[in-house]
């Protein structure tokens, strides 16, 4: 490839020069375990003290309410689960999540509707909104806990998180909310927010993949999620991954530093690319404009199939990712660009670009060349295009 422009940072981050140099002296050079009690253990622990604290401040928290996990997927699974088993005693057995949450959430939902729990589906509208009002009228007296995630992973929509979490403490219900996409491009405050438990990852925000966290506010006790030693405070056990703790507090200390000026220039490309992009015929966007994450631009484009789109991409050297699930494997269009009113058609023709920093002007520019050339060249091979012009 002449040229490379990565546009994919919703689906990972490259770790960051800072971050990848506080990692490499945990790999060689301090490679203590930090549960052993000798002098040279204590260099890890401390960078598993230090790292939780920064995590704990980035999300105006106290240390000891952040738990050390190996993803977002993980910390989803354990605060839903985890509230779950507890509470199932109690005659809690009512869930509320909404239509367009990741898998995560989703399938630890299925799992424990296997086990005999309720659950109610909140729709979005087709802003890509949840409605704080519909998640008061569905909870029940046996409702033992609500997830609605920070922001949308596929069309970035910043959802009213504050108001939510204030109905579900008014009603005595643990609220938990997947902020993978959110941390660090919004700022966070689980007291602000009314936030009982919060799910975060680290390769999105500039650290390894494997390293992630859940914050449990005081009072919240969850089923431990892994039996064995005593890390983590009893509740997950296993060595603590040193390398990508140390990272993930490197890097969210990072990615929380001025984010209004990382938000205007984020906007800034998202924009250029949305005027030229929409100025197209047969192309919108998904999810409202406003209220989304900076650095967020999902489109539909009529008559294309995204698969197609993204290979053709590829060969030009740009990596993005598509609303169709075709690269998964299945022949079913995104659930999230379904659940706001797209046919399936139209979602099977869509394209997500996420930005970050180190893209230019000048490589929207070029993507935007690159796109107009591809959608002009599928769309001749395009029956389904084809007689939508005839018909007009």
């Amino acid at each position: 490839m002449d040229r490379f422009v990565y546009l994919d940072n919703a689906a990972t981050t490259k770790v960051s020069d800072r971050v990848l140099e506080i990692m490499l002296p945990f790999l060689h050079e301090y490679y203590g375990n930090p549960s052993s009690v000798y002098q040279f253990a204590n260099i890890a622990s401390n960078a598993v003290d230090e790292a939780r604290s920064k995590v704990a401040s980035a999300l105006n928290c106290d240390a000891d309410e952040v738990f050390f996990t190996s993803c977002g997927t993980e910390s989803d699974n354990w605060a839903i689960k985890g509230a779950a088993g507890q509470l199932k005693a109690k005659g809690k057995n009512h869930i509320i999540t909404s239509v367009f949450e990741h898998h995560a959430v989703l399938h630890s939902v299925d799992h424990l509707v296997r086990e005999g729990f309720q659950v109610s589906y909140i729709p979005v509208d087709t802003g890509g909104f949840v409605d704080p009002e519909a998640v008061r009228a569905a909870l029940r007296e046996t409702t033992a806990v609500v997830s609605i995630m920070y922001a949308n992973n596929e069309i970035g929509t910043i959802q009213p998180v504050s108001e939510i979490g204030a109905i579900c403490r008014a009603a005595g219900v643990w609220f938990h909310t997947d902020a993978v996409q959110a941390v660090g491009n919004v700022d966070m405050d689980v007291k602000r927010d009314n936030i009982d438990m919060l799910s975060l990852s680290g390769h999105k925000i500039g650290a390894p993949k494997g390293v992630g966290a859940l914050y449990i506010r005081k009072g919240v006790k969850l089923d431990t999620f892994m039996d064995g030693g005593s890390q983590e405070r009893g509740k997950r056990a296993g060595t603590e991954n040193v390398t990508g703790i140390a990272a993930l507090g490197a890097a969210i200390e990072d990615a929380s530093k001025d984010i209004a000026k990382k938000t205007a220039y984020l906007q800034k490309l998202r924009d250029v690319y949305l005027d030229r992009m929409l100025s197209l015929e047969g192309v919108r966007l998904n999810g409202a404009r406003e209220n989304r994450l900076a650095g967020n631009a999902n489109i539909s484009i009529e008559g294309i199939e995204g698969e197609s789109m993204l290979l053709r991409l590829s060969l030009a050297g740009i990596s993005a990712s598509s609303g169709s699930a075709c690269t998964s494997g299945s022949l079913d269009p995104s659930h999230v660009l379904l659940s706001i009113g797209l046919p399936h058609e139209i979602a099977h023709g869509s394209l997500r670009t996420t930005f970050s920093t180190d893209n230019t002007l000048d490589d929207i520019h070029y993507v935007c060349e690159q796109l107009i050339t591809i959608i002009a060249l599928l769309r001749e091979m395009s029956p389904v295009w084809e007689k939508r012009i005839s018909k007009m």
